[in-house]
């Protein structure tokens, strides 16, 4: 923010306004051990072009992505991004007013999320979607409050969730799930992937949602129709955490029976930005549409029937009474969300499709030159995306 100090007829007419006399007979109400009684001890001032070098020089000190390669990985993910979403993402239009309290008037806004929402639908194969969440993790945990207010009144409140979870997202999960009396029951994996005979066995005793995260944090590809089929037999939701870009060539989650379906929107057009902001995305089957939280953008006509867009549903807390509210979720990230719109539009399915290929690719190739250099092998045999884990010597 620009900073212009107050000239001292500034200073007077503010006093003035106040009903005061001086700064002193303002601030007199504070306790005198509590004042500094003296000049702030600071430097002398810079000029422009001084405070620009100094600053640049405390810049360099980070290292960027723009200068070596980056392997955390973990959720956060070094895509390239199309110039064209950083041009429209920065436009006033969007970029000051990127979430519409008087949603009518902001047209140009509801379309964009009405594409937001269609690409989401197409991306996942499910049928409705909102217009965005916070991040990934909050998105999970809204996802399995939703499962288990769907599940019928004799259900188990319980959520099955598997330990090849993201830990960030599991430890999210217990700080939601510990204020509603829902239980959380964690499952083993093997070789990179869920116990499939241990989650049989936990569904055996009851549950309102079965979550599966796929690739799941080891990179790993989880055997999802088994996990479906298990989870279908038991009169349990399936509860779908996927990476966007892996859906460029993997099968979408309504295509295996999942009920509902979120993830990190980061790697669509967002910038790692040193761990944030991300948006998160949720979609669900029609059946479900009223117990999904926060906002859904619908097209409808005016009065001289043109075509136009309205907020359809808005069950958060802003907007109608708390106890009926679906959730609190409120600005949703969704200039983030515009972002990846814009990534979804501007790369297509057959640019999505090479995305992913190349992330598919480079990932093996990676992972059989690894396991080459002495003392270093691959921690699991299971088939993987674009992220793998290697025991270290």
């Amino acid at each position: 923010m620009p900073y212009i100090q107050n000239t001292p007829s500034d200073v007077q007419a503010m006093l003035k306004a106040a009903g005061v006399g001086s700064l002193d007979e303002l601030f007199a109400s504070i306790p005198a051990h509590l004042k500094l009684n003296r000049p702030l001890d600071l430097p002398p001032a810079l000029s422009e072009l001084e405070l620009l070098g100094h600053v640049s020089d405390l810049a360099r000190r980070n290292r960027h992505l723009d200068e070596c390669v980056s392997f955390l990985g973990a959720g956060v993910y070094d895509h390239f991004i199309p110039a064209v979403v950083d041009q429209l993402a920065s436009r006033s239009e969007f970029y000051t007013s990127y979430t519409p309290y008087q949603p009518e008037v902001s047209q140009g806004v509801l379309q964009v999320f009405f594409e937001y929402q269609t690409l989401i639908c197409q991306l996942t194969g499910m049928d409705v979607s909102n217009a965005s969440m916070y991040d990934g993790a909050s998105a999970l945990a809204e996802a399995v409050l939703m499962a288990c207010h769907i599940a019928s009144p004799g259900a188990k409140r319980r959520a099955l969730v598997p330990r090849t979870l993201h830990p960030e997202y599991r430890h999210v999960l217990r700080t939601y799930m510990k204020h509603f009396e829902l239980e959380l029951v964690e499952i083993g994996y093997e070789d990179g992937i869920i116990r499939l005979d241990e989650l049989e066995r936990e569904c055996k005793s009851g549950a309102a949602c079965v979550v599966v995260q796929n690739p799941n944090f080891f990179g790993c590809v989880e055997p999802v129709r088994r996990i479906s089929a298990v989870a279908k037999q038991a009169g349990a939701l399936l509860v779908a955490c996927v990476d966007p870009i892996s859906l460029g060539i993997l099968e979408a989650p309504g295509a295996y029976g999942a009920d509902i379906v979120v993830g990190d929107g980061q790697p669509l057009g967002n910038h790692p930005s040193f761990g944030g902001p991300h948006f998160g995305f949720m979609a669900c089957r029609q059946e479900f549409v009223r117990k999904m939280p926060g906002r859904i953008v619908g097209e409808t006509v005016d009065h001289d029937g043109r075509r136009g867009f309205v907020l359809t549903l808005q069950t958060r807390e802003q907007h109608i009474r708390r106890e009926k509210a679906t959730s609190n979720i409120c600005t949703s990230m969704a200039l983030c969300a515009l972002r990846g719109t814009v990534y979804l539009a501007a790369l297509g399915k057959l640019g999505l499709r090479r995305v992913a290929e190349l992330c598919l690719q480079k990932s093996h190739y990676l992972r059989d030159e690894i396991a080459k250099l002495p003392g270093f092998k691959p921690r699991f045999t299971a088939p993987f995306f674009k992220e793998f884990a290697v025991a270290c010597p």
